[in-house]
């Protein structure tokens, strides 16, 4: 692999790894959407909530002056269907990263290849749960049976975004790079071209 080739791979690997990064952070905390009540002015508490992979987190808080409700913080109930999607992104960036470890090898640049597609499917993953998540609280937000009328997209959410974005995105730029050099005339084929170190 050449010089140039060999820096974009690393500049790609390094963006990947903050995908990477932002993809955990995502799964492991649980502020994808916060979530109140409608506020009536002779309220002095209000229950909030906020929305992760895992669980609904609520807490019955006293108001301040602002009529907001403040942080909070308990264990709820679990989201299992946007989880398992998260998982199976996690499972295609292990199965990427060790391509990319075992690529290191003399004469196995090959292994870029799979390495590229497992964090691009892991992207792709992220993306499907994020869209499940948001289904899920806006069924929840238009249920008749809930209090919540007000919610919005958290940080946890954002990382996941994020994660998408530079998995799959990551993940095509490592396939690109880590292609073989085409041939320049019309006549030399794949096998004919000068190999590359």
């Amino acid at each position: 692999m050449s010089q140039t080739k060999t820096l974009k791979v690393r500049v790609t690997l390094f963006c990947i790894l903050a995908g990477i990064v932002l993809a955990m952070t995502a799964v492991v905390t649980d502020h994808w959407a916060v979530l109140s009540p409608h506020m009536e002015h002779h309220n002095t508490t209000c229950e909030a909530a906020h929305f992760g992979l895992w669980r609904i987190c609520t807490k019955r808080i006293p108001m301040d002056d602002s009529k907001t409700c403040g942080p909070i913080t308990l264990p709820g109930e679990y989201s299992i269907s946007a989880a398992a999607i998260a998982i199976f992104s996690l499972g295609f960036v292990i199965l990427g990263s060790l391509c990319v470890l075992l690529s290191f090898g003399k004469k196995r640049d090959y292994l870029l290849r799979p390495a590229s597609m497992f964090y691009a499917f892991a992207g792709l993953c992220i993306l499907v749960s994020v869209e499940v998540m948001r289904q899920s609280v806006k069924r929840m937000i238009d249920s008749e049976d809930t209090v919540w009328i007000e919610y919005y997209y958290s940080w946890s959410f954002a990382c996941a975004c994020a994660a998408f974005v530079l998995l799959f995105l990551g993940g095509l730029a490592l396939l690109l790079f880590s292609l073989p050099r085409m041939p320049r005339n019309p006549w030399e084929s794949c096998m004919d071209a000068e190999p590359e170190h």
